[in-house]
C-alpha cells in the first residue's frame, strides 16, 4: 500500500511508511482552515437569502405600483402601515397591508390592477353577534381562543374569522357568518 509524503515540522515532504499518520503543516491546516470558514459562511449567506426569499421581502409603499397606493391610501383610515407584503394567494398577486388604527390591528389586501380583496379588524369575541359568538366557542370547545376578526369583502356581507389552538396544541382557523354557519368564504 503506497501512502502520500508525511511533511516533518519544518513542512519538508519525508516518505511515509504503514506505520506513519498523513501530518499537514502549520500552514496548510491554517490554509484549510481559513477554506473551511469561508465555505461554511457562503452556505449559512445562502441559506439566510433563501429563508428571506420564501418568508417575503417587506415593502414600503412607495415600493408599490401608483394605482396600489391610491387604494392604500384610501383604506389606510389615518392607521400606521406596521408591514407591507406581497403574496400570491387563491392564484391572485396581492399585497397584504398590516396596519395599526386606533389600537387595533386592520389589514387588508389589494390586487396588483388596485383592487381592494379584504379587510380584517381586530375586534373581541364578544363584539360579535351572538350566533357567531356561540359556534365559534362551539368549534373551539376547551382549545384557547386567539385572535378574533371582522373579515370584509367588497359587496360582501361582513364575516368574523377565529384563530384558536385545540387541546393538543394544533392551531386552527374559522370562518363564520353572522348567523353563525361556517364558511371556507
Amino acid at each position: 500500500m503506497e501512502y502520500p509524503p508525511v511533511a516533518d515540522q519544518k513542512g519538508s515532504r519525508g516518505s511515509a511508511d504503514a506505520q506513519s499518520p498523513v501530518v499537514c503543516s502549520v500552514d496548510e491546516v491554517n490554509q484549510m482552515m481559513r477554506s473551511l470558514t469561508v465555505l461554511l459562511a457562503g452556505v449559512m449567506l445562502c441559506g439566510s437569502a433563501v429563508a428571506q426569499e420564501k418568508k417575503g421581502k417587506s415593502l414600503q409603499l412607495k415600493d408599490l405600483p401608483a394605482v396600489v397606493q391610491k387604494t392604500v391610501q384610501e383604506n389606510l383610515k389615518g392607521g400606521q402601515i406596521k408591514n407591507i407584503g406581497k403574496e400570491k394567494e387563491d392564484g391572485i398577486e396581492q399585497y397584504e397591508v398590516e396596519s395599526l388604527l386606533s389600537g387595533k390591528s386592520r389589514d387588508f389586501n389589494v390586487d396588483t390592477k388596485g383592487n381592494l380583496l379584504v379587510v380584517e379588524e381586530g375586534t373581541t369575541i364578544d363584539a360579535i353577534p351572538a350566533p357567531a359568538k356561540a359556534s365559534i366557542l362551539k368549534k373551539v370547545s376547551d382549545g384557547k381562543l386567539g385572535t378574533v376578526e371582522t373579515f370584509t369583502k367588497p359587496g360582501q356581507a361582513m364575516m368574523y374569522e377565529a384563530a384558536y389552538t385545540d387541546k393538543k396544541g394544533k392551531h386552527h382557523e374559522v370562518l363564520v357568518r353572522a348567523d353563525g354557519t361556517e364558511t371556507k368564504e
